[in-house]
């Protein structure tokens, strides 16, 4: 029977605690086991006393009955002294894939063509100079004309001021002009208005008197019709009176003969 000395897990989720066990190298992980040799638990920091524990006595009985510890539990005893740590050579596991080789492979490009282009960026500037000299050369002789181009152009500005000033001296002597004709048509709707307006108060008061007369005509009919009515109403009450006066004297003679 061949035996090891491996981890079984326990705990719970997300929280994994381990037991050092020695057992059938044919068992399950986390099935039987034969003897239970310490604990190790990973969420303690390194430096805490219970993160590894180990019964030693134990450990030496089994590593001498012939069982081999697994490559975790093999540090464990590496550090606690029991084994030596035996180095692994895996030269296969740590070349890169093949996507990271064409990575590796475009960064070595890129670089080789950045040196490309800073070497031909240093050579341009002195194959450059000869054409720049004589560029400054021939700069002197160009200038020149400019020269006399901008002397050319200030004599047309002024040229062109002049006329524009004459221009609105000229506007500004017309502008009185205007004034003056402006100001005559003014006056002459003014006087015409002052005549219309005396004809106007005439024919107003024309209207107002004949209104006038027409209430005065109309004042003393009115009154005396109200004084006919008055008349009328005076001689019914006097005719009235002689009438009642008579019932009064009957009623006495009545009552003298009772």
């Amino acid at each position: 029977m061949a035996l090891s000395i491996r981890l079984a897990r326990a705990g719970a989720k997300k929280r994994p605690f381990y037991r050092i066990v020695v057992a059938d190298s044919r068992m399950p992980r986390d099935g039987r086991f034969i003897e239970k040799l310490g604990t190790y638990n990973p969420l303690l920091p390194k430096d805490h006393a219970d993160r590894v524990t180990l019964v030693l006595d134990r450990i030496k009985y089994w590593l001498g009955e012939g069982a081999q510890p697994s490559t975790r539990v093999g540090r464990f005893l590496a550090v606690a002294g029991l084994t030596k740590l035996k180095k692994r050579h895996n030269p296969e596991k740590g070349k890169p894939g093949t996507k990271a080789l064409e990575r590796i492979e475009a960064k070595k490009e890129k670089i080789e063509a950045a040196k490309i282009a800073a070497e031909e960026a240093a050579k341009a500037p002195v194959e450059e100079k000869a054409p720049a000299e004589e560029k400054a050369e021939e700069a002197p002789a160009e200038e020149k004309p400019a020269e006399e181009t901008k002397t050319e152009d200030k004599a047309e500005e002024k040229a062109g001021e002049k006329a524009e000033a004459k221009a609105a001296d000229e506007k500004s002597e017309e502008k009185p002009a205007e004034e003056a004709k402006s100001d005559a048509k003014a006056e002459a709707k003014a006087e015409d208005k002052a005549e219309d307006k005396p004809a106007e108060d005439a024919k107003e008061e024309a209207k107002e008197e004949a209104k006038a007369e027409e209430k005065s005509e109309e004042k003393p009919a009115e009154d005396s019709k109200e004084d006919a009515k008055a008349e009328d109403k005076a001689d019914e009450k006097s005719e009235d009176k002689p009438a009642e006066e008579e019932k009064a004297e009957k009623k006495d003679d009545e009552k003298a003969a009772k």
